[in-house]
């Protein structure tokens, strides 16, 4: 056999591994491939075509098997069980910028599932692996590493200490100020998944400078880094006020609330989500938050969104109306209260319902001013119907009661008080009642209007334990009347008249 018929053996063989690796990373990009791929073994076959002599044989097998882990925890779990990955770490530190590519791809593919898999990856050294990817020339090394570091850190603290212990954080930094924006994006969504465990963590990266570096992309023209840049800020300001503090004081507001507008919706509702962070821990950062008009801002926002989008706005006004009743009057003046009205009636998941509730009550609590502002706009009887609805979840429930039972205890708007008189149970109808009966004796008009309007027939015929609250409170109310148009208006009233026309005898 010639030397030439010999060389086309090998190249025979390598031009035939070459297709292979090519044809599986094609199959694996479809989901309906998946499992034949795996009943005929291909983890095994794959594997050995990771040490190829050929680097291009290497880069595809690599891309293979990331494809196929990326598909399930088992296809990732069979990864492990197959030995892959201490091979790859080790491949990560020494071959061409295209296998290292793939090689980071694998392992975010694997670490993406669960925290056991992500710490199947740290054990083998994959974390300093991919940080020494952090520090090459190319981006597009740079962004496939950040990507993985940031599937390890999202699981769980351990795992997100264990990034920050091999020093990703200050060239995760460094890759903020990169021109590419792929690489701006996947640095600012890493930071994120750092910040979000610990305040210690969050602490780790602010001491990096990264506020200062995303603070100066939040106008950037791309939403999907805007997306990324607000989240982060939201995970560093959520645990303390202190770190809230630093995030204002890189002056991010007002400029950030121009993104409320923002035509990218998760832009809309990662501003939002900042703006609640913010103003939870006290009542001076909210008032920060309100000077700069972010009330009018949030409340225009959830005009414009629904469902879970909402969630973080929805929240974020019951905060504020949390700190006092100045900040719950700020509000009511942006116009909050029938927004929330409208977040409730459009709503259908009782998570989102709990939350608007929640927000509610934290309006309604303060001062009869502020119930009354509840009370106009014809909360008092959803709140009870969200209450009283079987359907309704536990939390819901729960919120809705407790609410209700908050905003009577200062309302004494009767028009709204009263459609509580004919539906509400006893436990809340004490309530009810209770507010009238310190009303009625200082107020004629409300007197007469309660007479007219069926409200004092209506409490007549509830019937109250002897020597109960609700009975003490009847007592009160009736009191206010003359002891005849009590008589009047009690139950079995009009048969007592007829006897005695039954009975009467003319002279």
């Amino acid at each position: 056999m010639s030397q030439r018929q010999i060389i086309q053996v090998f190249e025979q063989y390598q031009k035939s591994r070459m297709q292979f690796v090519q044809t599986v990373a094609e199959l694996a990009s479809r989901p309906q491939n998946i499992e034949i791929l795996q009943t005929a073994g291909v983890m095994s076959l794959l594997r050995p075509l990771m040490l190829d002599v050929v680097p291009s044989v290497q880069q595809t097998a690599a891309l293979a098997l990331g494809r196929l882990a990326d598909h399930s925890d088992n296809l990732a779990e069979a990864v492990v069980k197959e030995d892959i990955l201490p091979q790859l770490v080790h491949s990560l530190a020494s071959q061409n910028r295209f296998y290292k590519k793939s090689a980071a791809f694998v392992l975010r593919a694997v670490a993406k599932h669960s925290p056991e898999l992500a710490q199947a990856v740290a054990t083998c050294g994959g974390v300093d692996a991919l940080v020494l990817c952090l520090e090459e020339f190319d981006p597009g090394v740079k962004e496939a590493a950040a990507w993985a570091l940031g599937y390890i850190a999202r699981h769980n603290e351990s795992l997100s200490q264990s990034v920050v212990d091999a020093g990703a954080v200050p060239l995760l930094v460094m890759c903020l100020l990169e021109p590419q924006l792929a690489l701006k994006r996947i640095a600012a969504s890493t930071l994120s998944d750092i910040c979000k465990h610990t305040p210690e963590l969050a602490q780790t990266v602010v001491e990096s400078g990264a506020i200062a570096h995303l603070a100066q992309m939040i106008l950037n023209p791309d939403s999907k880094l805007k997306r990324q840049v607000f989240s982060a800020l939201s995970q560093i300001s959520k645990h303390s006020v202190s770190l809230a503090e630093m995030v204002i004081e890189a002056e991010i507001f007002p400029a950030a609330m121009v993104c409320l507008r923002d035509q990218d919706e998760y832009v809309r509702k990662n501003v939002s989500t900042l703006m609640r962070e913010v103003v939870k821990h006290t009542p001076e950062l909210a008032q920060v938050i309100v000077n700069y008009g972010g009330m009018a801002s949030v409340v225009d926002h959830l005009g414009s969104c629904h469902g879970n989008l909402r969630l973080p706005g929805i929240m974020m006004l019951g905060y504020v109306a949390a700190h006092n009743e100045n900040l719950a009057m700020a509000v009511i003046l942006s116009k909050g209260v029938p927004q929330l009205s409208l977040c409730l009636s459009e709503e259908n998941e009782d998570h989102i319902k709990a939350a608007t509730v929640w927000s509610i009550g934290q309006i309604g609590h303060h001062t009869p001013e502020h119930a009354k502002a509840v009370a106009t706009a014809n909360l008092l009887p959803k709140l009870l119907q969200l209450y009283m609805n079987t359907s309704s979840t536990e939390n819901l429930q729960a919120k809705s009661k407790k609410a209700l039972k908050n905003i009577l205890q200062k309302c004494t708007y009767l028009p709204g008080l009263e459609p509580l008189l004919y539906d509400a149970p006893s436990n809340i109808l004490k309530h009810v009642v209770c507010q009238f009966s310190k009303v009625l004796p200082h107020d004629s008009k409300a007197r007469r209007l309660f007479v007219t309007s069926g409200g004092l027939k209506k409490v007549q015929e509830i019937e109250a334990e002897p020597g109960s609250d609700l009975q003490e409170h009847i007592n009160a109310i009736n009191s206010c009347f003359p002891e005849e148009i009590v008589r009047y208006y009690s139950p079995g009233y009009s048969e007592t008249l007829l006897q005695r026309l039954d009975s009467y005898q003319p002279a």
